[in-house]
């Protein structure tokens, strides 16, 4: 006799933890650049170098890219310049349960970023960091599936519709695009400023591969090469598609992946007249890729012997089934008001917006999220002394994600994204900010279900079996079926069913049962 078994792949959160670190330095402007008079432009993204994983602790290594973009005030003609820096951070955190060896994943938050000048050769750089880190661990949970047996044996099966784990890896994904200045743009001396960020990416998985598709919203400020050296400025959208080889995986499964940009080079390059007018640009997407496959599979519940005492030895089992894949969009709007002192709008050049999730709960029939929108928006102004502004808002949101049946014991991962920002200039001090803000998230119920992990086999209790009778009537009791009784009196399921001119288990409260035991 012995257990037919299938691995079945379950990932579980083993343990996580989070923490926030304030960053501050002063930064010197390199010999190279000259004076800066007013900051317009800066952003921040993090680069985690390091993980190194001990027992209940985990060190993160790492650093903040940080870029500005500055007017100079040199023999009265306000110029752009730009520059790029860092500040290295470690950070150890408590995270308790997790060992050596264990892969531990890292995201984060610029939470805060604020640069001002200290004189014209420094800056002073304020940063607020939310590191959030997660120990994911895959394991393989054996369930009895089956049963070979040369013996007279009963078992039943139960069907559980679940959510298997198929793919759990880290990949990367190139994206290299170039744009051409158009034909009444002056030639390109050096980059000032540029913004290349990856929008409404989407994921689908096919046979043995995964397509990625999205767009890429690309801005660039440049000084021209003629005697003028005017800063001049493109925006333009490319779309772009691609594959990611992986195998085992078939078209309707399900995928979960995040990604961030783990690398970014730009350069210039000319073209085909050999004049310095196109801008490549190779971004280096890093995916935490998860592919689940939804099964229904048939585990055996329970087994008794017929001439053999046979017991079911039981563990605990956690499976995952997916309750519903969810996705919403709304759209979000507000007003900008230019602060006093500011110089007022005379064209928009570039705004970007970053979604930050602060939090998000389950409620009823759905996801209840928070967060903010971080705008920044880069204008051109009337005021010859300050020719560009910079206007910078803050704006909230509050949206629920709708989710039919879930409860507290899912769990989901929740992606959220920005698209079809719109900023227009309503008044001179005043702006009209429109977006839509995009969540998706695959809902999975948690189950916890006893499964079969051995059989223990005796010989029959033969004081037992005396006394139970050769031939009986047994009345049923509520919610009883003949797999109870047949448990009760060691008599086989077909048995039963002959004896009382019966197709399935099934019998009701009160139904008289011919009991006939056959001679051992």
């Amino acid at each position: 006799m012995e257990l037919i078994k299938k691995n079945i792949h379950m990932d579980r959160l083993k343990c996580k933890a989070s923490t926030q670190i304030t960053l501050e330095d002063d930064i010197n402007i390199s010999d190279s650049r000259p004076d800066a008079a007013m900051l317009i432009l800066n952003r921040g993204n993090v680069s985690i170098d390091e993980v190194k994983v001990t027992t209940d602790n985990v060190a993160v290594k790492g650093k903040l890219d940080f870029s500005v973009a500055y007017t100079t005030d040199g023999g009265g003609r306000i110029d752009l310049n730009g520059m790029d820096g860092q500040i290295s951070f470690t950070e150890q955190l408590n995270m308790e349960g997790v060992e050596s060896g264990d892969n531990v994943g890292v995201k984060w938050e610029v939470e805060d970023l604020t640069i001002s000048l200290i004189n014209s050769r420094k800056l002073s750089v304020q940063s607020i960091i939310s590191l959030y880190l997660s120990c994911e661990v895959l394991s393989d949970e054996e369930t009895a599936v089956d049963l070979y047996h040369d013996e007279p044996i009963e078992y039943r099966k139960k069907t559980l519709d679940i959510a298997a784990m198929t793919v759990k890896k880290k990949d990367i994904f190139r994206i290299k695009e170039e744009v051409e200045i158009p034909g009444s743009f002056p030639n390109i001396s050096d980059l000032i400023w540029e913004d290349i960020r990856p929008q409404e990416v989407e994921f689908k998985v096919l046979d043995d591969k995964i397509s990625v598709q999205g767009e890429i919203k690309a801005f660039f400020m440049y000084r021209s090469d003629g005697e003028e050296k005017e800063i001049c400025h493109h925006e333009t959208i490319l779309p772009f598609s691609g594959v990611i080889e992986c195998a085992e995986i078939n078209e309707g499964m399900i995928p979960e992946i995040s990604w961030l940009i783990k690398e970014k080079a730009t350069e210039i390059r000319p073209d085909f007249d050999g004049e310095d007018r196109i801008v490549t640009f190779d971004l280096l997407m890093e995916l935490d890729v998860c592919v689940y496959k939804e099964e229904r599979i048939d585990i055996l519940s329970d087994v008794y012997g017929v001439n053999k005492e046979v017991t079911a030895v039981e563990k605990d089992a956690l499976f995952r089934r997916l309750k519903c894949r969810s996705s919403g969009k709304t759209k979000m709007g507000d007003h900008l008001v230019l602060a006093d002192g500011q110089t007022p709008v005379k064209k928009i050049l570039h705004s970007s917006g970053t979604l930050q999730v602060i939090g998000h709960d389950i409620v009823e029939d759905g996801v209840d999220i928070e967060g903010v929108v971080n705008l920044q928006v880069l204008y051109e102004s009337n005021d010859e002394n300050a020719p560009y502004g910079i206007a910078n808002k803050m704006i909230p949101f509050n949206y629920t994600l709708n989710a039919e049946g879930i409860n507290v014991d899912c769990v989901y991962r929740l992606q959220a994204e920005m698209e079809q920002l719109v900023v227009s200039a309503i008044e001179p001090m005043e702006l009209d900010v429109k977006a839509v803000l995009c969540f998706r998230s695959n809902i999975y119920e948690q189950m916890y279900e006893k499964i079969i992990d051995s059989l223990n086999i005796a010989e029959p209790d033969l004081d037992k079996l005396g006394d139970l009778p050769g031939i009986a009537v047994y009345i049923a009791g509520p919610g009883e079926s003949l797999w109870d009784i047949g448990k009760r009196y060691y008599i086989p399921i077909s048995q039963l069913k002959e004896a009382n001119d019966k197709t399935d288990d099934e019998v009701k409260a009160g139904d008289k049962i011919l009991i006939v035991k056959n001679a051992q």
